[in-house]
């Protein structure tokens, strides 16, 4: 890609007036520069790879013509259209109506008087996806960039005869047995289990993940104390011997004991 087409696309990502399968072209393009491959791409940006294949090749023939979307057949959609499309959009981007939790299409088409498949095409056409819920959160610590690409680099090139493992936890897991046989898979029938359980109490898992195999070791046990996370810790270890680990983890909180 020419400077001058990424410096372009870099203004348009930046611009809230953008249209939204606008923005996603010049985003997929501006990726495209890094050198990642079209499945990577499509991995970070939760799209398909045959599209962002498909946008990268049109660029190739088209230039930057190809953020804008193709005449399409039949009839050209009015001022009205648009309108009704800016009125859903627009909608569907604030708070819901008082009473509910989101907005759904039916709601939606409600609320707007507009047929609900209407509504669900423009949802799809503008990729607002109202069910989807994603988390964020910011860090107080100043050094947090510092850190961050300090973990990247060992993410994106470790040293040699080094392994990167991942360690989590999650604590409260409820052991839980049936009170019943389950009853197998049949024709037309999947299989089921009783509703009735008994508890056996929780239990604890540490888990690491091998960053470069995807391999993962992991240890159950009753126990939430900083000496089950040491073992767990020594049990790792001895699984890659004679080699240097580099281990990224939260900050775990332990009881002493």
């Amino acid at each position: 890609m020419e400077e001058g087409d990424r410096s372009e696309c870099e203004r348009i990502l930046r611009s809230r007036k953008t249209a939204v399968n606008v923005a996603r072209r010049a985003e997929m393009l501006v990726l495209a520069c890094s050198g990642l491959s079209n499945r990577q791409v499509a991995l970070q940006l939760g799209a398909n790879a045959r599209v962002f294949g498909r946008v990268r090749k049109e660029y190739g023939q088209r230039g930057l013509a190809v953020l804008e979307d193709r005449p399409r057949a039949g009839r050209p959609r009015s001022s009205r259209d648009e309108q009704g499309i800016q009125r859903v959009v627009e909608t569907v981007c604030q708070a819901p109506a008082k009473g509910l939790s989101r907005w759904s299409a039916r709601t939606l088409a409600r609320h707007l008087d507009i047929p609900s498949a209407t509504v669900n095409r423009i949802l799809r056409e503008n990729q607002l996806q109202r069910h989807r819920l994603r988390t964020f959160t910011f860090s107080p610590d100043p050094q947090f960039g510092e850190k961050l690409l300090e973990v990247m680099a060992l993410y994106m090139k470790p040293p040699d005869n080094a392994v990167v493992l991942c360690v989590d936890e999650k604590t409260g897991i409820q052991a839980l047995d049936r009170t019943q046989p389950k009853l197998p898979l049949r024709a037309a029938k999947p299989r089921s289990w009783t509703n009735e359980y008994v508890r056996h109490g929780t239990r604890t898992l540490l888990a690491s993940l091998d960053v470069a195999t995807g391999r993962v070791f992991a240890h159950v046990g009753k126990r939430r104390t900083s000496k089950d996370f040491l073992a767990f810790l020594d049990s790792v270890v001895k699984e890659y011997p004679n080699q240097r680990l580099y281990i990224v983890l939260d900050n775990l909180e332990y009881p002493h004991q």
